[in-house]
């Protein structure tokens, strides 16, 4: 494959580096990046102020750029002005969840998800917080499974996350990943603070969510389409 890879953590991101070397075996690598953390930017491009680009030396072996701007202006960047050919975009690895309605305001999950607007697949990684060991240990696993025909060629795109010791891989739906949400004003300006809060969703036994809490792999088959269909049918036209 060739495999074009980006992240929201910044291009100097730990996860990033690592899933640089783990993909090598799986095909041709090459890299887009921001400068900088771009998490939380969704699906965010720039399209006022422009940005800065640049050649990146600081993996081995792989051709690499650095942008000023966000994961899907970096996959952007990559197919309308590097032209450079590519079958899937893998994005991340973050560092920490993208669960549930994460997915919605994650640079990581953005960034695979452009890929299929240009009919490439796209797979977004994700693992705990603390550490990459679950990734270390369980990553050839999932690609072996993922690359398995009737998988590979179920989906578009996978939302996969890591947690930190694992039990085993479940394809799941996307969960409710619920926050504890505040605002601290300081001197007028307004900080956001978030505690996650699980328990909303420890039943659901499909979901994203509660594959983690029981520390296994999650695999979320996702889509880039947000049309309703059911709202369709069941409207009269």
């Amino acid at each position: 494959m060739r495999i074009l890879i980006t992240n929201d953590d910044g291009i100097e991101a730990e996860g990033i580096k690592i899933l640089v070397e783990l993909s090598k075996k799986y095909g041709e690598v090459f890299v887009v990046a921001p400068y900088s953390n771009q998490s939380a930017t969704s699906h965010k491009i720039n399209i006022n102020g422009g940005f800065k680009a640049e050649e990146y030396f600081g993996f081995e072996e792989v051709k690499a750029y650095k942008i000023d701007s966000t994961p899907a202006d970096c996959v952007r960047f990559a197919e309308y002005y590097l032209k450079i050919p590519f079958d899937v975009v893998f994005s991340g690895i973050n560092k920490g969840f993208n669960l549930g309605f994460d997915m919605f305001y994650s640079g990581t999950v953005a960034g695979a998800t452009e890929a299929a607007y240009y009919g490439k697949k796209g797979i977004s990684f994700s693992s705990f917080y603390g550490n990459f060991s679950g990734v270390l240990e369980n990553f050839d696993d999932l690609m072996t499974l993922l690359l398995k025909e009737e998988i590979w060629n179920s989906s578009q795109l996978f939302n996969v996350n890591f947690p930190e010791r694992s039990k085993g891989i479940k394809f799941t739906i996307q969960g409710d990943t619920h926050f504890e949400t505040t605002f601290l004003d300081n001197d007028g300006h307004f900080y956001q603070k978030g505690k996650p809060c699980f328990i909303k969703d420890e039943t659901n036994l499909l979901s994203d969510v509660n594959a983690i809490i029981n520390n296994y792999i999650s695999v979320t088959p996702i889509i880039a389409d947000k049309t309703n269909f059911q709202a369709l049918k069941n409207i009269k036209r």
